[in-house]
């Protein structure tokens, strides 16, 4: 019990900090409803034990509704502003790039193929306020093209969005077994590329105190088995999301990232280029570590590659409103979690042991997941 506040100047303390965290939960997390009840409740309580019960349900009404009222902001007119599209070829951009032409956007969708079959969709499908451009992320001549033509349209009004979402996501395979040429990759197209688009397109930017909308990934904000590169090319976008979002507030221009979870993209490519990446990735392994893994195992880094989409949302709506959201709420929030699980795992990383993070992660790989060396080992170890 002397644990607990012994004056009210204590007590009114803490309820100063539990009315922080409801407004982190609420801006963190829209889905957890009940959280933010208790929150609210547990809130009011401290109001009234502080106050007494009129002055404080007066104190908890007049600050619940001023927070409310400023995290709940009305969204900004769409009107005639303008949004650049990376990687609108397939998956969230394609999905993206409709939504926004079909809510009055003026959308430039960038696409690694202007004759492809995702470029011919958006020519079929969306209205003429969309603008197709031939843009590799990677390839500066082709960046700078894009600007081009992009500030000849906008002119003095400058762009209003730029959502990086090109990103690849290379062959799931343990840290070790990885080639460099896939860290390389991951790097080039993911962070290095999404640099580029923004250094390139910020003056747009600063003209309009628009937005500038980082497609990063749940494995950018947490260490997950399999994704080494992806993860620590998204982690470098994250990290440069949030640099971004403090030194342009100057400018009055907001940056956010988004951590999606597990959704149907196609992202993680063809069966031709499995067969290329698994072959790479085979090649470049020594006898030794052959060995120690098995064939068994190395086999099974691609059926865990074709099980991804099986555990996959194929219902893009949550990744679509959180861009929305950072691209016209008033107050848009530094950093998105949608899908399932996204901001479960990123509190537990965050605010549990290690160990203990660590351990549910172990759990959910299954034994399949253990090299042939170590399967030797424990089998000597029961026959001792």
């Amino acid at each position: 019990m002397d644990a607990l506040p012994s004056s009210p100047l204590g007590w009114l303390c803490v309820a100063i900090l539990v009315l922080f965290g409801l407004c982190l939960a609420k801006r963190s997390y829209r889905a957890h409803v009940l959280l933010r009840s208790v929150l609210a409740a547990l809130f009011g309580l401290l109001c009234v034990a502080v106050l007494g019960m009129c002055w404080g349900l007066v104190v908890f009404c007049s600050i619940w509704l001023s927070c409310s009222a400023y995290l709940d902001a009305g969204p900004l007119p769409v009107g005639d502003k303008a949004v650049l599209i990376t990687g609108s070829d397939t998956g969230i951009g394609h999905a993206l790039a409709k939504y926004l032409d079909n809510l009055g956007f003026i959308v430039f969708a960038g696409v690694l193929n202007k004759d492809g079959p995702g470029a011919e969709e958006l020519r079929r499908t969306c209205s003429q306020r969309l603008s197709l451009l031939q843009l590799d992320i990677t390839n500066p001549t082709q960046v700078k093209e894009a600007y081009l033509q992009v500030s000849e349209k906008v002119q003095n009004t400058g762009l209003w969005g730029v959502v990086n979402n090109a990103g690849i996501l290379g062959f799931p395979a343990d840290g070790e077994l990885l080639p460099m040429s896939m860290y390389r990759k991951c790097m080039e197209v993911n962070f290095f590329g999404a640099v580029e688009v923004s250094k390139t397109f910020l003056p747009l930017l600063r003209k309009s105190q628009g937005r500038l909308v980082n497609m990063s990934s749940m494995t950018g904000g947490i260490p997950l088995p399999r994704y080494a590169a992806y993860g620590a090319s998204k982690a470098a976008l994250s990290m440069f999301s949030g640099v971004m979002r403090q030194e342009l507030s100057k400018w009055g221009i907001k940056v956010a990232a988004i951590h999606p979870s597990g959704f149907r993209t196609g992202i993680q490519g063809t069966s031709e280029l499995w067969v290329k990446q698994e072959k790479e990735l085979v090649e470049h392994l020594s006898v030794d570590v052959q060995q120690d893994y098995g064939r068994d195992y190395l086999l099974g880094l691609k059926s865990y590659l074709l099980r991804i989409p099986s555990h996959c949302d194929a219902d893009l709506t949550p990744v679509l409103n959180s861009i929305l959201h950072a691209l016209l709420s008033k107050r848009p929030r530094g950093l998105y979690t949608p899908g399932k699980g996204a901001y479960v795992m990123l509190c537990i990383f965050c605010y549990f042991p290690v160990w203990f993070y660590d351990f549910l992660v172990s759990k959910s790989l299954g034994p399949q997941s253990i090299p042939q060396a170590l399967r030797t080992s424990e089998a000597e170890n029961e026959d001792l």
